[in-house]
């Protein structure tokens, strides 16, 4: 399938009431389509979601016309708003410790590469703490350095044991034993309630 038509398969999946908060909505969308002005359309097509759940065939298709069009980054936050689809958000501020005093001397991507462990204050049957892997994503920047301050989302790979966090609630982040940074908890949302498709 071609970008045209993967942006006008996720176009499809929108309400016509839902707009980005400039008004936009999907049938200025398709003025752009009409006009094969690809990225403009797949960049207001990326701002339609907020306060509305969209359903993952339309972050699917997003992501994959972001592959053709060589949208490296957009192509991974589209695969990543499909996992928050499936699986809910969790949202933190997070704190990373200097690089003097962790094992961590280099910035990272921000784009869902790093899956550091977490601290989320459970334990093992030995007392040992029950630590949870999870990816993390740095809004609004590409990289995060030691001793840096920003608001992450995290994608677990258990969702299930993430969903007893509560706002305010501070974890930690491990890349080894040791502590590489502290999070408070600043969003806990279940997977969003999507429109029934009738298909089993």
């Amino acid at each position: 399938m071609d970008v045209a038509r993967l942006l006008e398969a996720a176009a499809l999946l929108v309400p016509e009431a839902v707009a980005t908060e400039n008004d936009i909505t999907v049938n200025d969308i398709w003025e752009y389509l009409a006009h094969d002005e690809w990225e403009v359309a797949f960049s207001l097509l990326e701002q339609l979601h907020d306060g509305h759940p969209l359903p993952p065939a339309f972050w699917q298709n997003l992501a994959t016309a972001a592959e053709l069009m060589r949208l490296d980054r957009s192509a991974a936050w589209c695969r990543w708003r499909c996992f928050e689809t499936r699986n809910g958000t969790v949202r933190a501020d997070l704190t990373l410790r200097p690089a003097h005093e962790a094992r961590r001397q280099t910035p990272f991507s921000g784009a869902g590469v790093l899956r550091p462990m977490w601290d989320l204050g459970g334990k093992t049957p030995t007392g040992e703490p029950d630590l949870c892997v999870a990816a993390l994503w740095v809004e609004f920047t590409p990289f995060m350095e030691p001793g840096g301050q920003a608001t992450v989302r995290l994608a677990p790979l258990s969702p299930p044991k993430w969903r007893q966090l509560q706002p305010g609630q501070v974890i930690t982040m491990h890349e080894d034993r040791t502590v590489a940074g502290t999070a408070t908890v600043l969003e806990v949302r279940r997977p969003p309630a999507l429109p029934a498709t009738g298909k089993p």
